[in-house]
């Protein structure tokens, strides 16, 4: 865990959750599926390499990145194609992350997720790890806003759906461009890098530089700290 930045002061409304990473461990498979689909398109990448540069992102932002760097349009329909074969992977692979569920039922105001990830996707994933029924209906996808994380648009939609100030929304992410997703927006945001994507020696610093609050390695001191804000 790293020291708490946070220094005063209003009431938390509304606790957001990212989905990928935060809720589901799903990370390592979509960076596995997006570095092969990569690769055989032409752009040899690894998972490793999938995970520093495009963890939190749309697929629209990253199929423009490399298509920028490539000088070249990847072939139409990649992101589709990524997206499915990840989803064909969720029924035998994904699993929840370990002591999230726990967090989420004891949070005693609003809760929602926003994640990077289509509808389709986000409710798949919840439904695989039966964790739906918890946040439903309240999801929020970057498909519902102009311009995905680290844009603040997706974290306000969600606040304005709601109906909670983004001063008194509290964010819980794993990835860098949530992180300053959040703080663009206003949110307090928590840290957690305890997903099977978040092993690096340096996964907590990152965060800590985009200006996550705290950052958190288990779930356990994670709730912990949910709690303390909270009650």
């Amino acid at each position: 865990m790293s020291k708490s930045r946070f220094t005063g002061g209003r009431a938390i409304g509304l606790v957001v959750f990212d989905c990928d990473g935060v809720l589901v461990d799903s990370e390592p498979i979509a960076n596995r599926v997006l570095a092969g689909t990569l690769t055989a398109a032409g752009y040899p990448v690894t998972a490793a390499e999938c995970e520093r540069r495009f963890t939190g992102r749309t697929y629209r932002d990253v199929v423009e990145m490399v298509e920028a760097e490539r000088l070249a349009p990847l072939p139409p329909g990649f992101g589709q194609e990524v997206q499915e074969r990840t989803i064909s992977l969720f029924a035998t692979e994904l699993r929840p992350i370990a002591g999230i569920a726990e967090i989420a039922r004891a949070v005693p105001v609003p809760k929602c997720v926003a994640s990077s990830s289509s509808p389709r996707w986000i409710r798949t994933a919840l439904e695989t790890t039966e964790l739906l029924r918890l946040f439903e209906p309240h999801l929020f996808s970057a498909a519902m806003v102009a311009e995905g994380k680290p844009a603040p648009d997706l974290f306000l939609h969600a606040a304005r759906e709601m109906g909670v100030e983004p001063l008194d929304c509290l964010v819980i992410e794993d990835s860098v461009a949530g992180i300053a997703a959040a703080r663009a927006a206003g949110m307090r945001v928590l840290g957690f890098a305890g997903g099977g994507h978040a092993g690096a020696a340096d996964y907590v610093a990152r965060l800590e530089r985009e200006g996550a609050e705290a950052v958190f390695r288990d779930a356990a001191a994670l709730g912990t700290a949910v709690g303390g804000i909270l009650n």
